[in-house]
């Protein structure tokens, strides 16, 4: 009886392998359209991260051999002959060892049966013991290799290998990595992370079903679905520091829930501090004599209120039991101390020893990047424009970085037809005489409502422009309407444009024609 099998309707009967694949019929356009997720997933949290993946079989039966018994060897796709399958030779047997380890507490066996839960706790198994050898080949190379969930197809376990660009992932804070939920489940230390494992679950979900690759992948869940999904499971990993159940806690919506409301027509504006009741680096101003559930949205709004720079709300997870201030020099090591800071309506970040983890926006996630990427913005401008002059260059990045400090937000848009624009949009909009962009007049003119237009050249024609453009269907409901409007006349322009989105809780997006056709 092999150690990972699988349920017959998910893989059936082998079928003989033509010379043209070595694994089954449709590895290829399996690989490609997890590929495309990933693409898709991974450019939406930094484009920098430059995600591949390649799928790695291991013969089944490589289990079992006698000592000195050469097995199988592993394959490929694609076999491009970077990879060698002798790294790969007694992984499995690795995993079975690995496995028996590890003390994995099982699931209840009314949830799922001892077979299920003995095929889950070896591939799991695996999983560590194909990560241990990618960390090794890893060691002095520019890419990380995340190993996916293993599935049987005929006679090999089959998993996705995802790669990363090294540099890009270490640049992120995050906590500290081998985390695992009490059945062994991996846990993510950052919102990068938790986009892996969610990437991951829907490989293995299309790798179980019949023929996969045969038609579509089992349809993909949209970027941002995977995302917001990505977030609550990281939001899982301070609920379970703290002692809490991650699965009852849901601190990614309580989160989201409490940003979303008013009180009194103001915003929520304050922090959160996380840690169980007694921690030596908090001390509490006034308790409450009965605390506040965290699902008590509106009475924790209500409480918000009363915080001020150095004064925050204190919960254990599930409740509000004080306010207080944060004392002393924190040790990041405990990692039992956790800050929520609502920033504006509807958006906070998550916090852990001064650094910021992950930032969430209409209840959305991301990642806390820098505000804009001077290459990406030199490479926008050259791709649209055509300008490669350094000193025009220079000149709209001082005019970008200006706009980027407007505390409630701004819209800058640079298009060809500057002039032609603004007279066209003079009956919604404010024209001025051109005049060159500097610092100080980009800081006036960004002070008010409604978008700036100007010129590659730098010169600026109007101001409080109000834009126009068709409906289309590339924008998102979770992001305010300056960031849809510019998508609308990006989108519609028959001029080249660029347009430089500032959001009132920091994020930044620069959109060209190019960047919407590639999503």
């Amino acid at each position: 009886m092999p150690l990972l099998s699988a349920p017959p309707v998910a893989f059936g009967t082998p079928l003989p392998l033509p010379s043209s694949f070595s694994i089954w019929p449709y590895q290829a356009r399996f690989r490609q359209a997890a590929q495309k997720v990933a693409t898709g997933l991974f450019d939406a949290l930094d484009e920098d991260l430059d995600p591949y993946v390649y799928l790695l079989a291991l013969p089944m039966d490589a289990v079992g051999l006698d000592d000195g018994e050469l097995p199988a060897a592993a394959e490929f796709e694609p076999a491009d002959g970077t990879l060698s399958a002798h790294h790969f030779a007694r992984v499995l047997e690795r995993g079975h060892a690995l496995q028996l380890a590890h003390n994995w507490q099982l699931t209840d066996p009314d949830i799922e049966s001892e077979d299920m839960q003995r095929r889950k706790q070896f591939g799991r198994g695996v999983r560590l013991a194909v990560q241990e050898v990618l960390d090794e080949l890893d060691a002095t190379a520019k890419r990380l290799s995340f190993a996916g969930w293993p599935a049987q197809i005929g006679r090999f376990a089959v998993m996705p290998v995802l790669r990363l660009n090294r540099k890009v992932y270490n640049s992120y804070p995050s906590l500290q990595p081998n985390r695992f939920y009490t059945d062994g489940r991996q846990l993510p230390h950052s919102l990068i992370q938790a986009a892996i494992l969610r990437f991951n679950e829907d490989c293995i979900k299309s790798l179980t079903e019949p023929e996969p690759g045969s038609g579509l992948l089992i349809r993909p869940r949209d970027t941002d679905e995977i995302i917001r999904s990505a977030g609550k499971l990281f939001m899982d990993t301070p609920a379970q520091d703290m002692g809490m159940n991650p699965v009852a806690t849901k601190l990614f919506a309580t989160c989201n829930t409490i940003s979303s409301l008013r009180y009194e027509g103001a915003e929520g504006v304050g922090k959160l501090l996380l840690a169980r009741r007694g921690h030596p680096n908090l001390t509490e101003v006034f308790a409450l004599t009965c605390p506040t559930p965290l699902t008590d949205y509106r009475a924790v709004r209500k409480l918000l209120e009363m915080t001020t720079a150095d004064v925050s709300l204190l919960a254990d997870g599930e409740n509000v039991y004080a306010l207080g201030r944060q004392v002393g020099q924190y040790d990041a090591a405990r990692e039992d101390l956790f800050v929520i800071s609502f920033i504006t309506h509807y958006a906070w970040e998550f916090q852990h020893g001064g650094q910021v983890l992950m930032r969430a926006h209409y209840g959305h996630p991301s990642l806390p990047r820098a505000r804009l990427n001077r290459t990406k913005f030199r490479r926008d401008l050259r791709r649209t424009f055509q300008l490669v002059e350094a000193a025009k260059i220079e000149k709209l990045w001082d005019v970008v970085l200006e706009a980027s400090r407007q505390k409630h937000g701004t819209l800058l848009v640079i298009t060809t037809e500057a002039l032609a624009e603004a007279d066209r949009l003079k009956m919604q909009c404010t024209l001025i005489e051109p005049v060159p962009l500097t610092p100080l007049i980009t800081r006036l003119v960004t002070a008010i409502d409604g978008a700036v237009l100007l010129d590659p050249e730098g010169y600026c024609y109007s101001i409080g422009v109000i834009l126009d453009g068709k409906a289309t269907g590339r924008g998102t409901s979770t992001r305010g309407a300056r960031y849809n409007s510019a998508i609308r006349y990006v989108e519609s322009s028959p001029y080249p444009c660029l347009a430089i989105v500032v959001s009132e809780d920091g994020l930044m997006d620069v959109i060209t024609k190019e960047s919407l056709r590639e999503e």
